[in-house]
Parts: structure tokens; C-alpha cells; sequence
């Protein structure tokens, strides 16, 4: 088994993906994006956010460092605008205007942007997938172990969200509303936090 399988490799993948995607913390802002939508649309979103982050961190893993070094893009650049983009909605979790309902594809685009990218395909994510593929020996071994770990971490993001509406349910129209504004907050701090951590790497870079 150990000739397939690295589990000190995995348990690493698998811990630090979890504790950057953080599938608990996932539950408040997904019932706040998500709180005009029925029980069946918010299921449908919640498979479309792990099938879009899955894809986008996939591709950046695989092909990331290339794009990244094509575009002069550093990885702070790229930290700083998902922290920026992430603070923009939680200002719109605080202010409410996430649940006014939207006629059209809004179950869709939720979980396009900012489901699936950037909260759960975010830049702590995206670089720790880059930074795990760059340290393999490009073995299948490797290879197994880190696709295995990131496949786990996936389940546990959807089980989060899909039984998200038992936290609905239990806690009614006002205590979302309560938990979504919380959310927002809580984002908010790890936007701003994303920002000065790209910021002081830019300054140590410069």
C-alpha cells in the first residue's frame, strides 16, 4: 500500500486544505448567499460550488505557476485581489443585499462567484495546491496522495453545505439573518487579513 500511497502526504494535503477552505465556517456564508433559494436550488449550488473550486484549484495546481509567471502575476497580486474581492462581499452580507431574491440565473451565479471561487477556491487554497504539486517528485505515489487528500476535503465541503438546511431549519428566517451578518463580519476580517499579508509580502519582496 505504501508503494501507492503516501499518508504523510495526504494527512498533510488533507489538514491544510481543511483548515484553509474550512467546511464548518463554509455553513453561515453559504445560508447567507444562498437564504432566497429553495431547498432543491440550494443543493444544486452547493454541487456547482465543488465542482467550479475543484476545477479552478485543479487547474491552477497543474498549470498555475506557468499563467502566473506568463502574466508577471506574483502571488501576493493575487492574494490581495481575492482579499479584496472577498471584502467586497462582505459588505454585501452585512448590508442584506445578498437576500434580495433575483429572478433569473442567481442560484448559478452564487454559485459561480463567490461560492466556488474565490471563498472555497480561494488564494490560500490555490497557492497550497501550487506549493504541494511543485514539492512532489512527480511520482504516481505523490500524485495519488494529493489527489486523494484534496478529494476528501471536497466531500467534506459538500456534506458542510448540504446539510446546511438542517442549520436553516433549526435556527429560522431571523437567527440566518443574525448568522449571515456574523458571516459577513467574520469575512470581512479575512479579507482585510488576506490584504496585509500581501501587503507585507510586497514589502519584503521589494
Amino acid at each position: 500500500m505504501n508503494e501507492f500511497f503516501d499518508v504523510r502526504l495526504f494527512t498533510e494535503v488533507f489538514i491544510t486544505l481543511f483548515v484553509i477552505m474550512d467546511p464548518p465556517g463554509t455553513v453561515p456564508i453559504f445560508l447567507g448567499l444562498t437564504s432566497a433559494m429553495t431547498h432543491k436550488q440550494r443543493a444544486k449550488a452547493a454541487r456547482t460550488a465543488i465542482f467550479v473550486a475543484a476545477g479552478v484549484i485543479l487547474a491552477f495546481a497543474l498549470f498555475g505557476q506557468q499563467l502566473l509567471s506568463y502574466m508577471h502575476i506574483s502571488l501576493p497580486a493575487l492574494q490581495a485581489s481575492g482579499g479584496l474581492l472577498l471584502l467586497l462581499i462582505a459588505m454585501e452580507l452585512l448590508t442584506g443585499k445578498m437576500e434580495e431574491p433575483q429572478a433569473g440565473t442567481k442560484g448559478v451565479n452564487v454559485a459561480l462567484v463567490p461560492l466556488g471561487t474565490p471563498l472555497l477556491a480561494g488564494p490560500g487554497a490555490i497557492v497550497a495546491s501550487m506549493l504541494f504539486v511543485q514539492r512532489s517528485d512527480g511520482s504516481a505515489r505523490d500524485w495519488v496522495s494529493i489527489a486523494i487528500g484534496f478529494l476528501v476535503v471536497c466531500v467534506c465541503l459538500w456534506i458542510a453545505m448540504r446539510f446546511a438546511n438542517v442549520v436553516h431549519r433549526i435556527l429560522g428566517e431571523s437567527g440566518t439573518i443574525l448568522v449571515t451578518r456574523i458571516a459577513g463580519l467574520l469575512l470581512a476580517a479575512i479579507a482585510v487579513q488576506l490584504i496585509a499579508d500581501a501587503v507585507i509580502a510586497f514589502v519584503q519582496t521589494a
